[in-house]
């Protein structure tokens, strides 16, 4: 992480996500802006949060650890995203890990600073339980596709969070397959499995596999897999 002294660009990102609607004199708060590269972590389960995060540039990965060891995805999370809002209000450790998906600019409010200054401001108390109620329905559904959904409808619901058929990245049309084992541990499911179901996709002519990528073939039969339900 690295935190960038820009107040140009802080007072940018500010202005193009209305944060002085939230905050009066926005500006002149103590924000931090802070920089996360690709598969950087930028919460760990269990850590002590300091700061509300505020992300304005980039996606990331939030996942939750269960008792095996492996974590299981809860969602991907995009600009305007409010994360350490849970922490902030019960006080409690971080309590999912979250990561950088590609590179992340984020601001920073202390939350000595917020407790102080901000707990009687009806407009920021607003923002928060709208991004809780809605962290609280994201969950809701991650879980219930965790449960109850089988593995290729979750791989298909991953893929369709994940890529995008418009993105101008690399990213957005392709993954590769050194992330599989990965990928298999958060749908909670098995490598060995998770290829059984790529391979079955891939005679559908639906993904396409070589040894580095999967491809996505057929956005709309994906699409119709996925049921609809990203992790977002």
């Amino acid at each position: 992480m690295k935190y960038i002294l820009d107040s140009k660009l802080l007072a940018l990102k500010l202005h193009e996500f209305n944060m002085e609607k939230i905050f009066d004199q926005a500006k002149q708060l103590p924000f931090t802006l802070q920089k996360y590269e690709p598969d950087e972590i930028i919460l760990f389960e269990g850590m002590e949060a300091k700061s509300l995060l505020f992300l304005v540039e980039g996606k990331v990965k939030i996942t939750s650890s269960v008792e095996t060891g492996k974590s299981l995805l809860l969602r991907f999370v995009q600009p305007f995203s409010i994360i350490g809002d849970v922490e902030l209000i019960r006080d409690v450790p971080v309590q999912s890990q979250v990561k950088a998906v590609d590179p992340c600019l984020l601001i920073g409010l202390h939350f000595n600073y917020i407790k102080h200054h901000e707990m009687d401001n009806a407009k920021f108390l607003h923002t928060l339980l709208e991004h809780v109620s809605y962290k609280l329905q994201t969950c809701t559904t991650a879980s219930r596709v965790n449960l109850l959904a089988s593995v290729e409808n979750k791989f298909a619901s991953y893929l369709m969070s994940t890529l995008s058929p418009d993105s101008e990245n690399n990213f957005g049309i392709e993954i590769r397959t050194s992330n599989m084992k990965e990928i298999a541990d958060l749908l909670g499911t098995t490598y060995r499995h998770l290829n059984r179901v790529i391979h079955s996709l891939s005679q559908k002519n639906i993904i396409e596999r070589d040894n580095s990528f999967i491809r996505i073939l057929n956005w709309t039969k994906l699409e119709e897999l996925s049921n609809g339900i990203r992790y977002k």
